[in-house]
């Protein structure tokens, strides 16, 4: 299998930055040798960042991040001075991507606008210097605060693609083609199961100089909800998909059928999606007459519009747009 470079998640280990203690100093002067404290605080331990970059489409850049480490804080310093705070981790992600913490099974925050930050881990507070602890009773404090540690732990980035409109169908349903066929993308087409492996996205020009993006999603089969095939890995990306295009082949021996499964797989893996807006198109239409169109539609729900198209002949395609601008809209 050829090496791909869409990489939608990978598993890292952060550590922040510890925080800086804080300073035990008094002040000595010619004329005064009791001057009183002046040990300064502790600088902060740095923090891991994630940044959203919207030129970024894929985590293949941490493909090879095992540990990310930020600086820890300075320590305090004679006459008030306060320690530098340790250099923050900047990670720079596409939009989309969750943040997860793997020990905690819990979301840290998701990215999904350019330059958007999200404080992953947080780094150490720095200790407070002796002179905070001055009193008119105590004008000599013997002690100063440690700096707080940093949090450490295994931690999980995971891709969800953006796109308007997400095209679901079984494997060789022609998804693919009918990418390749209304945008600029190119993704590999050829006649078996599981051709696209990884989410392909291309923009659709619309009328009036207007487009959106649609994204070709590896084939969806029966059991994919328990983990089957693809799986998580391709469900996930149709949550942030607006429109759903349902892809169902003239050749299917059933359509009505074949519509129900990939119903019912979305809805076992989060019945939210069926909340989202459908739309039917039976490709590879170039193949039926008027009598196979006029049976197929009678199989087909009556609230989901539905229409054919074939993307060799290019039949439907400009329907198509229309109606998916419309649902957009």
């Amino acid at each position: 299998m050829e090496k791909s470079n869409f990489v939608d998640q990978i598993r890292v280990f952060c550590k922040s930055g510890h925080g800086g203690a804080g300073s035990k100093h008094f002040m000595r002067t010619k004329f005064n040798p009791q001057a009183g404290p002046d040990g300064g605080d502790g600088g902060r331990g740095g923090h891991i960042i994630l940044r959203g970059n919207k030129n970024l489409w894929t985590l293949l850049h941490l493909r090879y991040y095992k540990n990310v480490i930020a600086e820890n804080g300075q320590g305090g310093n004679k006459n008030n001075m306060t320690g530098r705070d340790g250099k923050d981790i900047i990670i720079e992600v596409p939009l989309g991507t969750v943040a997860y913490d793997e020990e905690a099974e819990s979301q840290d925050g998701e990215i999904l606008e350019d330059g958007q930050e999200l404080i992953w881990v947080r780094g150490g507070r720095g200790g407070l210097g002796n002179k905070n602890f001055a009193t008119a009773t105590n004008q000599a404090p013997e002690y100063a605060q440690p700096g707080e540690p940093g949090s450490e732990g295994w931690k999980v980035l995971e891709l969800k693609v953006l796109a308007d409109v997400g095209l679901v169908g079984f494997p060789n349903a022609g998804k693919s083609t009918l990418l390749s066929s209304i945008t600029a993308a190119k993704p590999k087409i050829a006649d078996y199961a599981f051709t696209t492996l990884t989410p392909q996205l291309g923009m659709v020009e619309y009328r009036d100089g207007r487009s959106f993006c649609m994204a070709d999603l590896p084939g969806i089969i029966e059991g994919a909800a328990e983990g089957r095939g693809l799986g998580h890995r391709f469900l996930r990306h149709i949550e942030r998909n607006p429109v759903l295009l349902f892809l169902i082949p003239a050749d299917s021996k059933d359509h009505k059928k074949e519509l129900e499964i990939l119903m019912k797989e979305l809805e076992e893996y989060n019945p939210e999606l069926l909340d989202k807006k459908f739309i039917i198109a039976i490709s590879k239409s170039d193949m039926l007459d008027d009598e196979l169109k006029e049976a197929i539609a009678k199989e087909l729900p009556k609230k989901i519009p539905h229409l054919f198209i074939s993307s060799v002949s290019r039949t439907g395609l400009q329907e198509l747009k229309d109606l998916l601008w419309k649902e957009l809209q």
